[in-house]
């Protein structure tokens, strides 16, 4: 499937760059049993289908790689890291766009429980959106499940390659490292390679500042937990979560359904801004997110229409 060569061009791609950054690379031996393991997955699957070619297979193909972006996005870390910090840039056209830093003043604004919880049921909404769109064109659209799967699984691996080029790890990691006091008079300072010399535990207050909102709450918890399960200082911008809603989004507008489009929508929203209540992300990274995913709806519906032909 299409979607299964795009994996295996970013698995090429990725190899190379640890074989040339090999000795910059804190486990590049890791990395590569990563890569070894995602090809035995993809091909054992294939034969799957090829053993028993039917909707059902095809659904575990996809599924299978889904499975695997859980291996991919802290990887970017891995990769990032060997290229200096850029967030002292993004952390200051932040600040000449919009006057503040919106990371530190929306949680602090709105610090309510309900609008905490809101904004954490948005964040946390993300994998059931892309994951539930992937089904409803499974179950009600087959026809457009091998280019819809196609759009999602390829928006993510895009995505990677830039987090990958453009080292910004977000205001949670950055803002602890230089210091709030100094982010809020304005001073952003270049912390060149500071990121990839540490050997990072996320989970230690240390190196990340405290999720904003109300800890009590149920979502606050399961945001924790996703937390600190696999994020890393790394993938800021633009927010992949937007990105990937936008095109989630696209594609539920494209379904006929229009209980779909609505009922994802309210989500969406949230994803929006939570990305930057809770200090995930830059508001730059959130509307860069819309413009990306959207031009990777459409680029991609192209290049999936060419590659058909």
């Amino acid at each position: 499937m299409p979607m299964e060569w795009v994996m295996m061009a970013y698995l090429l791609a990725t190899s190379v760059m640890i074989i040339v950054t090999y000795v910059s690379l804190p486990n590049p031996g890791l990395m590569v049993w990563t890569r070894v393991q995602a090809l035995l997955v993809t091909v054992v699957l294939w034969g799957v289908y090829r053993l028993m070619p039917c909707r059902l297979t095809t659904l575990f193909r996809v599924g299978g790689q889904m499975a695997l972006l859980g291996l991919w996005y802290p990887d970017t870390y891995e990769l990032n890291r060997v290229f200096p910090n850029l967030d002292h840039l993004f952390a200051g056209w932040e600040q000449t766009l919009f006057g503040c830093q919106p990371a530190l003043v929306f949680s602090e604004v709105c610090h309510w429980p309900v609008v905490s919880e809101l904004l954490t049921v948005g964040y946390v909404s993300y994998y059931p959106l892309f994951v539930g769109i992937t089904l409803f064109y499974f179950f009600w659209r087959y026809d457009l499940f091998e280019r819809t799967s196609f759009i999602i699984l390829t928006s993510f691996f895009l995505f990677y390659v830039i987090f990958i080029f453009l080292p910004v790890a977000g205001p949670q990691f950055y803002f602890k490292a230089v210091g709030v006091e100094n982010i809020a008079a304005g001073i952003f300072p270049s912390l060149g390679d500071y990121f990839g010399k540490l050997a990072f535990e996320v989970t230690d207050p240390q190196y990340s500042l405290p999720i904003p909102g109300y800890k009590d709450g149920f979502f606050y918890h399961i945001l924790e937990f996703t937390h600190d399960a696999g994020e890393r200082p790394t993938a800021a911008f633009p927010s992949s979560h937007v990105g990937v809603t936008v095109v989630v989004m696209w594609l539920a507008w494209e379904c006929r359904n229009r209980w779909v489009f609505w009922t994802f929508l309210p989500f969406a929203v949230l994803m929006f801004f939570a990305t930057f209540y809770i200090q995930a992300h830059y508001a730059i990274d959130a509307i860069a997110g819309v413009l990306a995913g959207t031009l990777m709806y459409f680029g991609l519906r192209f290049v999936f229409g060419f590659i058909k032909k």
